[in-house]
């Protein structure tokens, strides 16, 4: 059910995809399409890994249903970020996001913050497998610049809807695996 993880795109295309994206934000930002509402922040999700991360922030952009819904989970560790500084890096946060909410295909993003490995995620929910795909690809290069590599992860979960799989993680196909690979797998959601 969920599709491989690709390569990160080149520098150039990453850079161009993320200008064009920064450019929609600003059209969103000026319509008012762009909202942060309250009502998962604070759910608190368990990963099938033995992990789990508290919401602290929901971003939406106002748009039709999807089409071709699928979720993306993304994961990665911030290089040199302890203590306070995971207070710090969920403040600035909000300011990345003229990375994501312009790409085509985005429809919302729950923001985690870090796991018990130090670990953040990002479960967003995408019109368009391959839009989602593509977005991971240009991120994974932005990520490299201030995460250790080796932790930065995502996963596409086609034909699901965010708000199914919290309200059932069950949903997935194989729901009773655990483990360390299964760090993108939601098992419960309170």
């Amino acid at each position: 059910m969920t599709t491989t993880e690709q390569a990160p795109l080149p520098a150039r295309a990453a850079v161009r995809d993320l200008a064009r994206c920064a450019a929609t934000t600003a059209v969103l930002l000026a319509r008012h399409r762009i909202r942060l509402p309250r009502e998962h922040v604070g759910l608190h999700l368990q990963f099938a890994d033995g992990t789990s991360a508290r919401v602290y922030r929901e971003t939406v952009v106002d748009r039709p249903p999807p089409q071709e819904p699928c979720v993306l989970v993304v994961e990665f560790r911030l290089r040199g970020v302890h203590g306070w500084g995971h207070a710090a890096f969920r403040a600035e946060s909000l300011l990345n996001t003229p990375l994501f909410v312009g790409f085509p295909g985005y429809v919302s993003k729950l923001w985690l913050a870090h796991d018990q490995r130090g670990m953040y995620r990002g479960l967003y929910e995408w019109d368009g497998s391959a839009r989602a795909e593509a977005y991971a690809r240009a991120l994974s290069w932005v990520l490299a610049l201030v995460c250790q590599r080796s932790s930065i992860h995502h996963r596409v979960l086609p034909r699901l809807r965010r708000d199914d799989l919290l309200h059932d993680p069950a949903v997935l196909d194989g729901g009773s695996q655990n483990g360390a690979g299964q760090w993108w797998r939601p098992v419960a959601a309170a």
